[in-house]
């Protein structure tokens, strides 16, 4: 599959500014919510990780002015919205929101976003590789299992969710081409 810049979708601008804005302690609580609905639901998805499970991971969305630390830990895991991205972490995952969340759901291939430059990584290669073998077999679509504790409002969110970010999963259920 290839990507190229003109096929990942970027936050719309009007979103991203008033994410400048946006206090991040409801979006912590709201983070680290879907995070624990995940885990209980799939208890096992860290085990992959293997000694990674102790690193530190920053989410970069290159198109938003919030950044997210992932400690993927078994027992505690965390995920922390912040401004800046601390330079203490073992390995950094740059590119739009888009791409990020479409590695995880599978409609964006990582290595063509990689060789394209859509995403750059930094750090610790072993851990990012780590992480990416981790999400790929656990099969879980993480946009989806996120909002699955909202109950009936799960699935119109999730298709507002997936609308702003531009998954290409929504493009495959509303048959509007074949995605990036």
């Amino acid at each position: 599959m290839s990507v190229s810049n003109s096929s990942v979708t970027r936050m719309p601008v009007p979103l991203a500014l008033a994410a400048r804005v946006l206090p991040l302690l409801p979006l912590q609580v709201l983070l680290n919510i879907c995070l624990g609905e995940i885990r209980s639901r799939h208890p096992r998805i860290f085990d992959r990780l293997g000694s990674h499970t102790s690193k530190r991971y920053g989410l970069d969305p290159t198109d938003l002015p919030i950044s997210f630390v992932l400690e993927p830990r078994r027992m505690n895991p965390r995920i922390t919205a912040v401004r800046n991205l601390p330079s203490n972490l073992d390995a950094r995952i740059a590119g739009p929101l888009s791409a990020l969340i479409g590695m995880t759901d599978g409609s964006y291939d990582g290595d063509a976003l990689f060789f394209s430059r859509d995403i750059h990584v930094d750090g610790d290669m072993e851990a990012v590789v780590a992480l990416r073998n981790a999400i790929d077999d656990s099969r879980v679509d993480f946009l989806s299992e996120s909002v699955v504790w909202l109950g009936p409002l799960a699935a119109p969110i999730e298709r507002l969710l997936r609308s702003i970010v531009g998954s290409s999963s929504l493009r495959h259920e509303m048959g509007a081409g074949s995605g990036g």
